[in-house]
């Protein structure tokens, strides 16, 4: 069951969120809708232009549309993320996504405005809604790298005039998450100071966090006990820190660095101690159970768990 963003994010504000999840495999798509189906929650499927490119949109919304097929009763948006103009145009072309970003959040807050002024017009002449952002995160998200000095946190007055001026759907907000496994380090958090300003300013609009992993040290401890050389001592952002940003407007959590950092443990772990196999199907087959088990715990976590019940009625 195909839905738009603002469907699901109209039901949920202010008292859960929708986990948006990244996906660029088989096993990926598979864990992500079997945990949807289980725990009765709706969700946000995404892939990047970089998921795109490696399976290819024909190959990877194919997976996508058997995966929903197989479990009908799953609720779902289908969004594009991070993409830049040619992204976008070729997803509404292809016709398959509910909802877009254009992530022009590096360029200069007018330039930004105009070009994503433009990719706002061009979505909604075709009905599908639009995530822009505001404000730079740091990390590693696929092939772009953002120092910290380079990141800067979106400034409320900034983001009530961009929505303004773009008629943008929903908001990508900087307020302290970062891309890729190493994250917050000491007492460091999310700027709940900057996001209540925001919300203030923009009231009942729909706020997104990216860089929303929690980044389990657990699983980076297992992965180098099995021989992997993750860096330790950063952490993720806590259960408490998201719950208490969805009273603020977040609306949607973006997850996919967890996702990655179990398939590695997954399969670092199942090598290390098996290394006369070789067949992709049985590692894939834990990593599709133990995906499963972590959505489920995305999802209740959000507060979402259940909340399916009420789209279908």
């Amino acid at each position: 069951m195909v839905v738009r963003p603002d469907v699901l994010f109209n039901h949920c504000y202010g008292n859960y969120a929708i986990a948006a999840i990244n996906v660029f495999t088989l096993e990926q798509v598979l864990g992500v809708f079997r945990a949807a189906s289980v725990s009765r929650s709706p969700v946000i499927i995404q892939t990047t232009p970089v998921a795109r490119e490696y399976a290819s949109p024909t190959v990877l919304t194919a997976m996508i549309g058997a995966a929903a097929q197989c479990y009908p009763e799953v609720v779902f948006a289908l969004h594009l993320d991070h993409g830049n103009e040619s992204h976008i145009t070729e997803a509404l072309q292809y016709g398959k996504y509910s909802s877009v970003m254009i992530d022009a959040s590096h360029d200069p807050i007018e330039q930004n405005i105009v070009r994503t002024r433009k990719m706002v017009s061009m979505a909604h002449e075709r009905g599908v809604f639009v995530e822009a952002e505001l404000g730079v995160l740091s990390g590693v998200e696929d092939q772009v790298a953002v120092a910290e000095s380079e990141s800067t946190y979106t400034r409320p007055k900034d983001a009530a005039y961009f929505v303004e001026q773009t008629g943008c759907d929903s908001l990508a907000i900087a307020v302290g998450t970062s891309h890729g496994a190493y994250k917050f380090s000491g007492d460091q958090g999310i700027r709940f100071d900057i996001l209540r300003d925001i919300q203030q300013r923009l009231p009942g609009f729909p706020l997104v966090l990216h860089g929303g992993s929690s980044v389990n040290p657990d699983e980076l401890a297992r992965i180098n006990q099995a021989g992997g050389r993750m860096r330790q001592g950063a952490r993720g952002v806590s259960d408490e820190e998201i719950l208490q940003a969805t009273a603020y407007g977040i609306c949607k959590v973006n997850v996919a660095t967890d996702l990655r950092v179990l398939w590695t443990r997954v399969h670092r772990e199942f090598f290390a101690m098996h290394p006369e196999q070789f067949d992709p199907i049985v590692p894939g087959r834990m990593y599709v159970a133990e995906l499963e088990k972590l959505c489920i715990e995305k999802f209740e976590k959000l507060g979402a768990a259940g909340k399916a019940e009420a789209f279908r009625a």
